[in-house]
């Protein structure tokens, strides 16, 4: 009995000991060793991934933004290098741009004759006609002036400022001013009319003139260009005065007063430079014997010059 009872007792204190070995080989189970840590996923090159074959044939191949080989060690893909745009077009300058430059200032500035003339007397003058504008394709204010100077000073001379608006692709309608001056007392005129180019390239000005104590006038030019080579150039040109009532001071009748005609051969060395030679026959409709400036009726001259173009 008493051998059962120290078998007992010693069972008793064995038992906290067998507990905490078992608790302590369950912890040694669920404690395994940390797995090694997994390399950085490396990129999938273009070719491998799915539906990113590249065509040999394809015109665009190679032009692909190409990837980089491995992330940065932060893990973070850097930002693209900055691109220098060029700034945007202030919406003025767009609408310049489609109205095609039309309203682009400009101008010019033509002596068409400066030339010295020899009468069939023998008598010299020096005329010249030149004309210049300033503004844009549709709107120009033109300066036109034209006269002759001999020894008895200038004899018949004109000068014009006109505004002129373009109507149609070879045309403009043009409103202003005339000046007469010379011989006689002067003339002011207010002047109306077109110029532009007639079928088959012919330059020509239709201007109606209207003056003080009921004066009118009408002038017609016409002149072409007839080219034998790119410099040699023939230009013949006509004009004729229609006036509306006589001005004995100024020697002017009623009707046909005057008619011009003019034959000039140049060359032109450029654009802007081209001597000439012609002849020019004027034709004056006054009193049957002569005018009372003195002028004679029909007029031949012999003339040498150039062109000027600015």
């Amino acid at each position: 009995m008493r051998t059962k009872r120290h078998a007992l007792a010693a069972l008793l204190l064995l038992l906290p000991f067998a507990a905490a070995a078992q608790d302590a080989m369950q912890g040694h189970e669920h404690h395994h060793p940390p797995a090694p840590a997994k390399a950085p996923a490396q990129p999938q090159a273009m070719d491998d991934m799915p539906g990113m074959q590249m065509d040999p044939q394809d015109e665009h191949a190679g032009h692909t933004m190409p990837m980089p080989a491995a992330l940065p060690p932060n893990g973070h893909v850097p930002p693209p290098p900055p691109q220098h745009q060029p700034a945007p077009m202030p919406p003025e300058h767009m609408v310049d741009m489609m109205q095609m430059d039309d309203l682009a200032r400009r101008g010019m500035w033509l002596f068409d004759r400066l030339e010295r003339a020899r009468g069939v007397g023998g008598d010299y003058a020096t005329a010249w006609e030149a004309e210049g504008w300033w503004g844009s394709d549709t709107n120009r204010v033109w300066l036109r002036t034209e006269g002759e100077r001999s020894a008895e000073g200038t004899q018949d001379a004109r000068a014009e400022v006109l505004w002129g608006h373009a109507f149609s692709t070879f045309w403009d309608w043009q409103l202003g001013v005339r000046h007469d001056f010379g011989h006689g007392p002067d003339r002011q005129w207010v002047a109306a009319g077109v110029q532009g180019l007639a079928p088959y390239w012919f330059d020509t000005q239709a201007t109606f003139y209207a003056g003080t104590r009921g004066r009118t006038a009408l002038r017609l030019q016409s002149s072409y260009d007839l080219r034998f080579t790119q410099r040699l150039i023939l230009a013949p040109e006509l004009e004729v005065n229609f006036y509306g009532k006589d001005d004995p001071q100024r020697g002017i009748r009623a009707g046909l007063s005057e008619a011009e005609a003019g034959l000039r051969l140049r060359y032109e060395f450029s654009r802007r430079f081209a001597p000439y030679i012609g002849v020019n026959h004027t034709r004056r409709f006054g009193q049957p014997n002569g005018l009372p400036t003195g002028l004679p009726r029909r007029e031949t001259t012999w003339l040498a010059g150039v062109r000027l173009w600015f």
